[in-house]
């Protein structure tokens, strides 16, 4: 079990990647159609030492207006000696009712064996500048961001 200081996004400066974290909801956001997004969960990364770990669910309108696809993206990062290792990962877990997806990430708190914060949630709506605003957030400012540059 890994066990590590618990970030916040008012806490990235803890970070030894900061820029991890927007990374990830940047490649998020080239893999699937923002205007399909939903919502966003955003998991408190954990840290140790020089790695960092961290996890993003995303809902994304189906075929089915009464239904969600669901995709989790987690990393992992370090700092090391030549500049930042990071290592992403996508998956798409299933299909549900938008109604269900809150208990939903309530058990990926309680099983997961990293122990993982409760996640802060983000709603899209298909809205592309609510994206920008969240990339922009978890970037630092540091890149230009631009969520339908392929």
């Amino acid at each position: 079990m890994l066990e590590g200081k618990k970030s916040s996004r008012n806490d990235r400066q803890d970070s030894p990647v900061p820029e991890a974290l927007g990374r990830l909801l940047m490649l998020l956001g080239n893999r699937v159609e923002v205007e399909t997004m939903d919502r966003i969960w955003i998991f408190p990364p954990l840290v140790r030492g020089r790695k960092e770990w961290g996890l993003v669910a995303a809902s994304f309108r189906a075929g089915d207006p009464a239904l969600r696809n669901l995709v989790t993206a987690k990393y992992a990062a370090e700092l090391t000696g030549h500049g930042m290792t990071f290592e992403p990962e996508f998956m798409s877990e299933g299909v549900a009712p938008p109604e269900r997806l809150p208990s939903v990430m309530d058990g990926v708190v309680r099983r997961s064996d990293l122990q993982l914060g409760v996640a802060r949630e983000e709603v899209i709506a298909g809205d592309l500048e609510s994206f920008a605003r969240l990339l922009q957030e978890y970037s630092g400012g540091s890149q230009a961001v631009d969520p339908v540059a392929q």
